[in-house]
């Protein structure tokens, strides 16, 4: 018989923390939060110090009773939910359901799911922080105030099904705000020049700069002639050659931010796949008979770069095994802390490094292998030595103008060695090596190269520049940036296309009237103060009353104003050219959660709906009607026949025009390569000199040939 009794929120942590406890302990999952506002109704007493109304959960009533049950046979129970205010409401609820004193030594906090850790962690249970569960009650009432208040109303003047959250409505605000920048930019000309010099047999290049050492950017054809024609006949002398040493030190490990930016801009994941696969390795996956089931990775929401000492030690213990002494720092690398982080997480990384990817990849599947590899590499990365460069600048003069030319190499690797962090733009290269130049040498002008630019609008923002500049405004927590993206393309704010957001005319809609009406809800400065506030909460230095009523106050008077002076807008539906095939009224266009696709305006006397395809320009080797690009629920692409359902073509990679030289079917690009998309050819295929060359034949994986068909199934047709 069990004598204690353990809570945590799911089942597969549940069987991992079992096998490090031993049969004295029972461990149940909770499945997540027991006890919330409920959905039908507002749910928050305004009257009586925003006093909240919690129900258990729809369909968690047995869950309750069977840990009820539980908890009457246990000598003690145990409260291990995740280590974050999350986690401490849930154990808060739970202590109030299950009759504990929230003031007793019932809550374990551990930060990733090893032995040593959970032992640890079971040795100094302590008391809920109340203050932590204030800060995470405070978040939930603002959000349903918020949410609950606002979005009746836009349903009212603007649209059924739509919503205004605190958060969301900031980031929506930040992806219309880019597209106006982008959309108002002017480009302007501008031009550089380069000069290809040469110093005995060496040759270079060196960049304009400007005049008599004052930088200047020539602005037209005539300004940059008139440049050129000075430097006739003008000699081209070294004035001054600096040498540096510069280092370069890695970037810290990762923050639930800074992974989510790095697994979309490496791995091309969403916000949510990265979380989804990151829970996975931070709960426990089986390992073999040895380990069993073990937590691979650290808890997955931190805004912390802080490593324990324990992990820093095995760090650089392992790094001086691997790569050598030179390798590890003299110091361990401390990295410098986000105003606001909780300080008592650490940033995620490995559970021990000694479980390298290549140890743990049989035990993985694909994405888990990946993601592991990007937080283990990046880990071990910001431990080691920084990269350093000896860097060379020579100043040039000719006449009254004057160039540069740069020059970097490598002096030895340090981190670099394992690990590059990405970027969204491709980074600049360091630089060519330059020959030996001397003050006072004479170079030789072998060539002037003008070239024409023009500024550029500010980039919209891809899902990880996104996530960035909402952490880098203080908005939103860790856990909060999936949701919130998820959330503005479900109510068709905005669309999702070839990686980057684009406001819709609906999402711009919406955010006039909170602009107008509601302009501290999404003004990023109110927000981000908003989450200091709540920091302060957590820390016990703010009552979490007084925080929703002072924001309340202002927010009452907005809403009685906007409830009486918002106008009803009507959304003119844009007609197309297609007519419906049931009733024959032209479809008009509408947004769902997945872009744009064509409705009958009869509706709900008419249910037709077609998704809007687009053509790719070429054709299905089954039937020779266009393939078209489709998209799955979860947001993945692949290609498909027009004219399905009649025809069920369909694959992940691109198609391409050319047909297989070996059997006349459709290629496919996978990579830098293209391939038979056959089944029964497969052929690799090496496009070169526009003449298709076959390499070597590939094995025939069935994960590899799989269809995206099932992924696709269910797919709404109308978007």
């Amino acid at each position: 018989m069990s004598n204690y009794l353990v809570i945590v929120e799911s089942p597969t942590k549940a069987k991992t923390i079992k096998k490090y406890l031993g049969r004295k302990y029972k461990v149940m999952a909770s499945m997540g939060h027991l006890i919330d506002l409920p959905k039908s109704q507002f749910g928050i007493d305004v009257n009586h110090n925003f006093t909240p109304k919690y129900i258990t959960i729809r369909g968690k009533s047995s869950i309750l009773k069977e840990l009820r049950d539980a908890g009457k046979d246990a000598k003690k129970i145990f409260l291990a939910a995740d280590p974050d205010r999350e986690g401490e409401a849930i154990c808060w609820h739970l202590a109030n359901v299950l009759g504990i004193d929230e003031k007793e030594p019932c809550r374990v906090e551990f930060n990733e799911i090893t032995e040593k850790a959970i032992q640890h962690a079971f040795k100094g249970p302590r008391p809920i922080d109340r203050d932590r569960v204030d800060a995470q009650q405070a978040r939930r009432v603002l959000d349903r105030l918020v949410g609950y208040k606002i979005s009746p109303l836009l349903w009212k003047k603007v649209k059924k099904g739509l919503s205004a959250g605190r958060v969301q409505s900031v980031a929506l605000r930040m992806i219309v705000d880019r597209e106006n920048d982008i959309n108002n930019f002017k480009p302007e000309e501008y031009w550089s020049l380069d000069a290809d010099l040469q110093t005995g047999k060496d040759i270079f290049r060196a960049h304009f700069h400007g005049i008599k050492d004052k930088k200047y950017v020539p602005a037209s054809r005539e300004e940059v002639n008139e440049i050129i024609d000075g430097l006739k006949g003008s000699d081209f002398v070294v004035r001054e050659v600096t040498k540096k040493e510069r280092r370069r030190n890695p970037t810290p490990p990762f923050t639930t931010s800074s992974l989510q930016q790095e697994a979309s801009r490496k791995l091309g994941f969403t916000s949510r796949r990265t979380m989804i696969i990151a829970q996975q390795l931070y709960e426990g996956l089986q390992l073999g008979k040895e380990e069993g089931v073990l937590g691979l990775i650290t808890y997955i929401r931190s805004d912390s770069t802080r490593i324990s000492a324990g992990a820093q030690d095995e760090a650089r213990a392992f790094i001086q095994s691997q790569y050598g002494k030179p390798y590890v720092p003299e110091k361990p690398p401390v990295y410098s802390k986000k105003k606001g982080a909780q300080e008592a997480h650490e940033a995620i990384r490995p559970t021990s490094v000694t479980r390298t990817p290549d140890r743990v990849k049989e035990y993985l599947s694909r994405d888990q292998l990946r993601l592991y590899r990007l937080i283990w590499e990046r880990f071990v990365a910001s431990q080691m030595s920084a990269a350093v460069y000896d860097t060379v600048t020579a100043k040039i003069s000719a006449g009254i103008y004057s160039f540069r030319a740069t020059g970097a190499e490598i002096k030895f690797d340090g981190f670099r060695k394992l690990y590059i962090e990405g970027r969204d733009e491709e980074e600049k290269t360091e630089g060519a090596l330059l020959p030996a130049l001397e003050a006072e040498q004479t170079l030789l002008l072998l060539d002037l190269k003008p070239e024409q630019h023009f500024t550029q609008p500010p980039p919209r923002f891809s899902e990880a520049m996104l996530v960035k500049t909402l952490e880098e405004n203080g908005i939103g927590r860790p856990s909060t940036y999936a949701p919130i993206i998820e959330t503005l393309q479900a109510r068709g704010y905005v669309i999702w296309e070839k990686k980057l957001f684009y406001a819709t005319e609906l999402g711009r809609l919406v955010l006039e009237q909170l602009l107008e009406f509601f302009p501290n809800i999404i003004d990023v400065d109110f927000t981000a103060q908003m989450e200091e506030k709540l920091d302060e909460i957590a820390e016990g230095h703010l009552e979490w009353v007084d925080v929703i009523g002072k924001f309340y106050e202002g927010f009452s008077t907005r809403l009685k104003e906007a409830e009486e002076h918002m106008e009803k807008v009507v959304i003119e539906p844009e007609v197309s050219d297609q007519a419906c095939p049931n009733c024959g009224q032209l479809l008009v266009y509408k947004m769902g959660r997945f872009g744009k696709f064509l409705a009958c305006p009869g509706f709900p006397a008419c249910r037709f709906t077609k998704p809007v395809l687009k053509e790719i320009d070429v054709q299905c080797p089954e039937c020779g009607n266009p393939l078209v690009e489709r998209t799955t629920k979860r947001r993945r692409k692949f290609y498909g026949c027009s004219s399905y359902p009649a025809c069920s073509f369909t694959t992940w990679d691109e198609p391409q025009r050319e047909k297989c030289i070996h059997c006349g079917y459709l290629t496919v690009k996978k990579g830098k390569t293209m391939q038979c998309a056959n089944k029964e050819c497969a052929q690799i295929i090496s496009n070169t000199e526009e003449k298709q060359v076959s390499v070597r034949k590939v094995a025939k994986s069935p994960a590899a040939q799989a269809s995206p068909k099932k992924a696709a199934a269910g797919r709404k047709r109308g978007g």
